[in-house]
């Protein structure tokens, strides 16, 4: 397989902090899961630990060294076939910053551009010493695909429309850091929800921490159900979900306010509202916020569009914590590597 780049620590990189683990998470759920592929299979106690582990994981980074070898001897590849400014970078920060040997792949520079498989490419990379695969892919279900037929362990970067676990798990730590408890919270997210892997991951997540959450944006953005997995539909204590066009309805006395980017490169043909009339109808502005709590936070995914989903004065105002978020991605994926490698050795 041509131009695989191994990410050297460079040559003045302080020292790995050999005799510091990261202190233990309180939660007393052990982690048992070969993958991580999407939120809506993780119990209620399975995201409290990603959660609590990520608090030690901040510890850590909080430290003057900000390193530890919890994973040194361990192999961590991301591979991702879309373009990511955020998600490969913390994943390549979260695997050094616990000792782990990185390996970064583009599929543009690959055998990919080849004709090589999926499922040739994750058994090649598992031949050479793989053992976790941080994978982004434009196919919903890749990362499911790629995990059926490797042995190693497959964290879901995003996969088309379909699953962003990660990101919703560091939204989750920055609301939980925010607002505390998020059980009966209530949580808006509004804009593309259809082409949304965001927005359904986080929607698992926020139903199995018991929060209330709210789906907004046009009609022909917005799904005409979401079918919940088994166990959180039949779990009592999960948060309530409403899907809505009214933006003033979802906004009301919302605890936290998310907004989506318009997604132009998954919406094919269909019928999308202009960017004017959007902008008009569902922009988050200071005056449409004030239908949130006093102390609601605003989150954006990113890459965000300034002026079109989100009003600039918003997304750099004092609620804002988009920049939290991203700061908190490296924490949450620490955990998410630490668990996973840490449980292929048991």
């Amino acid at each position: 397989m041509a131009s695989i780049e191994t990410a050297a620590p460079a040559a003045d990189a302080p020292p790995v902090a050999a005799t510091q683990p990261p202190p233990a998470p309180a939660a007393g759920t052990a982690w048992t899961r070969k993958d991580l592929l999407d939120t809506d299979v993780l119990s209620a106690a399975e995201i409290a630990l990603v959660l609590e582990t990520a608090e030690a994981m901040a510890e850590v980074r909080e430290r003057p060294v900000g390193r530890v070898a919890a994973l040194r001897g361990t192999t961590v590849v991301t591979l991702f076939y879309e373009h990511s400014t955020r998600t490969r970078a913390s994943f390549e920060l979260a695997a050094k910053a616990l000792g782990a040997d990185v390996v970064n792949l583009a599929a543009s520079a690959s055998s990919v551009e080849k004709g090589e498989s999926l499922v040739d490419t994750v058994r090649t990379l598992e031949a050479i010493g793989a053992d976790v695969l941080a994978l982004r892919h434009p196919a919903s279900g890749a990362a499911a695909l790629a995990a059926r037929h490797t042995a190693a362990s497959v964290v879901n970067g995003g996969d088309g429309a379909h699953a962003h676990p990660t990101q919703a798990l560091l939204d989750l730590y920055t609301m939980r850091r925010h607002l505390g408890d998020l059980a009966g919270r209530k949580v808006a997210i509004v804009g593309d929800v259809l082409h949304s892997r965001v927005a359904r991951s986080n929607l698992w997540a926020l139903r199995a921490a018991g929060a209330h959450v709210a789906l907004c944006g046009p009609a022909t953005l917005l799904p005409r159900t979401f079918a919940a997995p088994r166990a959180l539909a039949e779990d009592t204590g999960a948060g309530a979900c409403e899907v809505t066009s009214d933006l003033a309805g979802a906004l009301a006395d919302a605890d936290a306010v998310m907004a989506l980017r318009i997604q132009r490169e998954r919406q094919g043909q269909g019928p999308a509202p202009s960017l004017r009339d959007y902008v008009r109808q569902y922009q988050i502005t200071e005056e449409r916020l004030a239908r949130a709590r006093p102390h609601a936070i605003v989150m954006h995914p990113g890459p965000m569009n300034e002026g079109v989903e989100i009003a600039p004065e918003v997304a750099h105002g004092p609620r804002s914590v988009v920049e939290e978020q991203v700061a908190g991605g490296v924490a949450v994926r620490m955990a998410a590597l630490y668990l996973l490698a840490t449980a292929r050795r048991r």
